[in-house]
């Protein structure tokens, strides 16, 4: 390919890679700059609480799995209780 061609060429995906990198969204963690972003969905009171409750349920479930685990080892250990 032609130097004359690919060198412009490349030049402008890089002005336009730059320019995308500008405005598209960061994601859910953060906000993007000033006139392009929205409140970030993990940041809203609502999605807060639903991830608080997620994780108590996830403990709870943790904690049931552990004590299951803990009878039936007690029952192999002492099976006449």
């Amino acid at each position: 390919m032609l130097d004359r061609f690919y060198l412009p060429l490349l030049g402008l995906a890089a002005a336009a890679a730059v320019a995308l990198a500008m405005v598209w969204p960061q994601g859910l963690g953060d906000r993007s700059p000033a006139p392009f972003g929205h409140e970030p969905v993990q940041r809203t009171a609502e999605m807060q609480a639903r991830m608080q409750r997620q994780h108590e349920a996830a403990q709870r479930r943790a904690e049931q799995a552990r004590q299951a685990v803990r009878n039936i080892q007690n029952q192999a250990i002492a099976p006449s209780q």
